[in-house]
């Protein structure tokens, strides 16, 4: 599974870009070569103003077709980077279910 970390109006620091595959990596693991990327869009949609707005959009491209896509919003970006994933391993078991059921 590769991972690509983007940002925008954010300083991808070493340490950040250790927790998002880390958070990413612990969530997902369990899929193993089902999931064939991971992109992840992290966004300080307020820039300096301030206020409940650091976005994390991720996408999973799972193999060998699909594609699932979360998005958290909170006024702290480890705590939406959290939740994203969480929601992000819901949602890719309910694609596989639904895959299964086909």
């Amino acid at each position: 599974m590769r991972i690509g970390i983007r940002g925008r109006h954010i300083e991808l620091t070493e340490a950040l870009l250790a927790h998002v595959e880390r958070r990413l990596r612990f969530a997902l693991s369990r899929f193993g070569q089902k999931i064939r990327q991971v992109a992840v869009q992290l966004t300080d949609l307020n820039g300096p103003r301030g206020g409940v707005d650091k976005q994390c959009r991720v996408t999973a491209t799972l193999s060998p077709s699909g594609r699932v896509m979360v998005e958290e919003i909170d006024a702290a970006l480890h705590t939406a980077i959290d939740r994203a994933a969480e929601r992000l391993e819901r949602s890719v078991v309910r694609k596989l279910e639904r895959r299964r059921e086909t």
